[in-house]
């Protein structure tokens, strides 16, 4: 964004209300009686929504242009890369 340009300063107490909403959701799914595969889907999906949130109003990327979202980004492949090395050197 240019200097010139500015936004409207989003309403953080609302955002972090948001997020404490879902994390409390997160602790009691964490104990339902459902298999391990859903539980972690759920808390997985829980998980990244918490991180868009973040990253979309606290590091203010919903206002930048498209070339720091792509910076922001990038590095997420490497990291499942990473991710599923790990797990699979402990099935092998």
């Amino acid at each position: 964004m240019s200097e010139g340009q500015s936004h409207a300063h989003p309403n953080y107490w609302a955002v972090w209300v948001y997020l404490l909403v879902l994390t409390v959701v997160e602790l009691g799914v964490a104990f339902l009686p459902w298999s391990k595969q859903v539980l972690l889907l759920t808390l997985l999906a829980m998980a990244i929504w918490k991180a868009l949130l973040v990253a979309l109003f606290f590091m203010h990327l919903k206002w930048e242009g498209n070339r720091m979202r792509i910076f922001a980004i990038a590095p997420l492949p490497l990291t499942v890369i990473i991710v599923l090395a790990v797990l699979t050197e402990y099935v092998w």
